[in-house]
């Protein structure tokens, strides 16, 4: 059997030490990165969300502005939400 002589134990143990410092230092780092990845999915889903809301918003007030470009609607609208009325109409206001 071979002995180990001092410096070959000193030396793996300061090799030892390297290797297990260099590890955890990679885990903190892995950790930390890994944490940061996870919340950045979180955040991209609800902002995906809110752009599908922002998307069908905008197809509404499209068909809002494409409506209110047609004056037969502006005026049966103008009648309805103001109560406006036509020349020989009478408005009647039902209680709820």
């Amino acid at each position: 059997m071979t002995k180990i002589n001092k410096k070959a134990k000193r030396r793996l143990m300061i090799w030892s030490l390297l290797i297990l410092v260099i590890g955890a230092y990679l885990s903190v780092f892995a950790y930390r990165y890994w944490t940061q990845i996870l919340e950045n999915n979180r955040n991209r889903e609800e902002l995906e969300q809110r752009y599908q809301t922002l998307l069908n918003e905008e197809r509404n007030l499209n068909v809002e502005v494409t409506r209110l470009q047609d004056p037969e609607f502006v005026a049966r609208f103008a009648r309805e939400r103001f109560l406006y009325s036509r020349e020989g109409e009478r408005i009647i206001k039902i209680a709820d």
